[in-house]
């Protein structure tokens, strides 16, 4: 599969940085309508699509539609970058690769508790990447397996996290991006994954706990195990 054919939108600069080294050689810049594409000479196009889900679905889809009006349209949207994980099943350090994609607070709040979109009627709230794919990027990079929530709003108390975790009893990490950029997918009807490296814990905020170095080393590794499986994997 051409590198061109499949997308890795990270957050920021940093992250997309972190998955280029998995990628070595000359990096080509394409300018796009307020994104630019990183393009290794092998491997996949790399775009750091901004902080938030509302940016990363308009970079990405930026990116996508760019892409169709040119001919050469994706066969893979992968959301990728540093994450805070659920302990103990999320340590520092690991991996995770999301068998959901779920906007965890797009909804509303109610005397009852929250209430997710779905349930006033609109939209989603949920992408699942393909199985097949998941299983593959698990296999192959050792990552855990298990939903990753999108949030607007990071997690900086035990409270937040105890009550995310009874709405979501699977999850493993939050970010802030995943979502937005599996919604500019599924308007292309593209596929999308999701891979994550934990750098701090889900919980009371403690800048002093993050591994961000760690965390973005985990990413590039990640990439380099994962690179094979995207290019061999093929759309049922």
């Amino acid at each position: 599969m051409s590198p061109a054919r499949i997308l890795v939108a990270t957050a920021v600069p940093a992250e997309r940085d972190a998955v280029a080294r998995a990628f070595p050689g000359p990096v080509t810049d394409v300018p796009l309508p307020g994104a630019v594409l990183h393009r290794p000479p092998a491997g996949p196009d790399l775009l750091a699509a901004g902080v938030g889900p509302a940016l990363a679905a308009a970079s990405t889809a930026t990116a996508l539609t760019a892409a169709a009006l040119a001919g050469t349209p994706y066969a893979l949207v992968v959301s990728a970058g540093i994450a805070g994980g659920f302990a103990p099943e999320a340590p520092v350090g690991s991996l995770v690769v999301a068998d959901e994609i779920t906007a965890a607070d797009l909804g509303a709040e109610t005397a009852d508790g929250f209430l997710p979109v779905t349930e006033l009627g609109f939209g989603t709230v949920t992408h699942r990447p393909p199985d097949t794919l998941v299983q593959a990027a698990a296999d192959a990079t050792g990552a855990r397996v298990g939903p990753v929530l999108t949030v607007s709003t990071v997690t900086g108390t035990a409270a937040r996290a105890t009550a995310l975790r009874a709405r979501h009893p699977r999850a493993l990490a939050e970010a802030m991006e995943g979502f937005g950029v599996a919604e500019a997918a599924a308007a292309h009807g593209t596929p999308v994954l999701e891979l994550r490296a934990v750098s701090n814990p889900v919980g009371p905020r403690d800048r002093a706990a993050w591994r961000i170095g760690e965390a973005l080393a985990a990413l590039t590794e990640g990439f380099g195990k994962l690179a094979p499986v995207l290019e061999s994997w093929k759309h049922p």
